[in-house]
This record gives structure tokens, sequence and C-alpha cells, in this order.
């Protein structure tokens, strides 16, 4: 049975889709009964046409590229940087004294927060987009990476050594290997983050193809199934990224011993 298989029918998703099918019927019989204002929380059924519609015209299709495009080359570029810095704050005892306290501070500061300085200097459109949805990604890539190699027993570096390793060796062959367990928990939140970046840079910056614009558009047209095929899509495309970065995860490192 392949990973990913594994993460589709491992007990713990079955149990984890207890709450949305119990949710999906409220919603049915909230909307069956009226008990709501059926043209802000339209029916189910509804909501299914309208997909089935921005399906067959392919809209739906040009916000769904459009949005994994940009998440994709966000998350790239927040987990190479949140790499590359976490390696070095960790690696290099001065770089942590000098740089970690200013780090620690600026991620305090909430992400969306950014955006007005972003927009002053990089616009309103893809760069400012794609910046913000890498910081979304920067932050836990570098507390993971630098957590991972700081965790790595001394005494298997003092062993490294005494076999007369060189630096490069240490790296490859002890430090990477150890740290890698914490840097694929950082990607995994990497991920995570960079889609609800996504999502938010669509819908505060310049408008264009994208899930968060297409539920602009609905809330503008006051067209609430709309707004609702976005939400569905965006919740399916988070839980997809999830199944999948599990099943990358559990299949790269196998070898790892897991406590039950």
């Amino acid at each position: 049975m392949s990973a990913l298989t594994h993460a589709l029918t491992a007990p713990r998703l079955r149990r984890g889709l207890v709450l949305p099918v119990f949710l999906l019927f409220a919603w049915i019989v909230v909307c069956r009964y009226e008990l709501a204002n059926t043209h802000i929380l339209v029916p189910p059924l509804k909501v299914w046409e309208t997909a089935k519609a921005q399906i067959a015209s392919g809209d739906l299709w040009k916000h769904l590229e459009a949005s994994l495009t940009r998440n994709l080359l966000g998350l790239s570029l927040g987990t190479f940087a949140g790499v590359l810095v976490g390696g070095l704050l960790a690696l290099s005892r001065t770089a942590d004294k000098l740089f970690s306290p200013s780090f620690h501070a600026a991620k305090q500061v909430a992400l969306f927060a950014w955006i007005p300085l972003m927009s002053v200097w990089l616009g309103v459109g893809e760069p400012a987009k794609i910046a913000f949805i890498a910081l979304s990604a920067f932050y836990p890539v570098v507390v993971n990476t630098y957590e991972g190699v700081r965790s790595v027993s001394v005494e298997h570096v003092e062993v490294a050594r005494v076999l007369r390793f060189t630096r490069w060796q240490i790296l490859r062959k002890v430090l990477l290997p150890s740290a890698t367990p914490s840097l694929f928990a950082g990607v995994h939140q990497a991920l995570i983050y960079a889609w609800l970046g996504t999502l938010g840079a669509e819908y505060l910056l310049e408008p264009a193809p994208g899930i968060g614009s297409l539920m602009v558009e609905g809330r503008e047209q006051f067209a609430m199934d709309v707004v609702l095929v976005g939400l569905v899509v965006s919740g399916l495309v988070g839980f997809g990224l999830n199944v999948l970065a599990t099943a990358a995860e559990d299949r790269l490192l196998r070898w790892r011993v897991r406590n039950v």
C-alpha cells in the first residue's frame, strides 16, 4: 500500500470526516426547514450546481490554477530562504546572537500586518502576493530548521570529528539526517500557512484570477453560492496539500521510529 493510499485510509482520517459530515447534514436541515436566511446560507444543492457551472465554463480551473501557481512559487521561495536562515542561525553562534532576537521579534508581528508595508514597497500585484506567501512559509521553516539542527546530539558530532569527517561530511551525514524530521515538520506547517497566505493575499491585494478573488467577486455580487464554492474549494485544496505532505513525510522518513 502506497504512502498516499495509507494516508487516505488511515483511521484518523476517517474519524476526521465525522465533523464535516455532521456539518453538511446540519446545513441541509437548516436550509430545508428555512431555519436561516437562505439568501445568505444557500442550500448545498445550489452550491453544487454553481460549482458544476464554474467547472463547465472553465472559470473554476482558471482561478484554481492561478492560486496554486502563486502558492507554489511563494512556498518554494519561503522554504528555501527559511532553510538557509534557520541553518545559519543554528550553525553559527555569532549569527545566532546577532540575528535571533530580531527574528523572534519580527515573528511576533501578525502576518497580515505586513501587507500595507509590502503594498508600498512592491505594489499590489503579483510581486507583493508572492512575497507575502513566501513570508508565510518562511517563519515555520526557520524555526523548525533551527530546532532540528540544534537538537543534534553532540556525541554524534564528536564521533564524526574523531573519524575525521570534513565539515561538509558532518553536515551531510550527521546534521542533515538528524534534522530532517524537524525540517519536514516545518515544511508541513509552511504548506498550511502558505495556502492561507495565498487566499489572504488574493483577498486583500489587487484583484486577479485566484480562489480568494473568486470569493471577493461573489461577495460583491451578493452571490453567496459563489462564495461558498470558493470556500469549499479552498478547504479541499488545504486538505489535499495536508494529505500529500503527510504521505511524502511518511515515505521519505519511513526509517524513523515513531512512538505510538
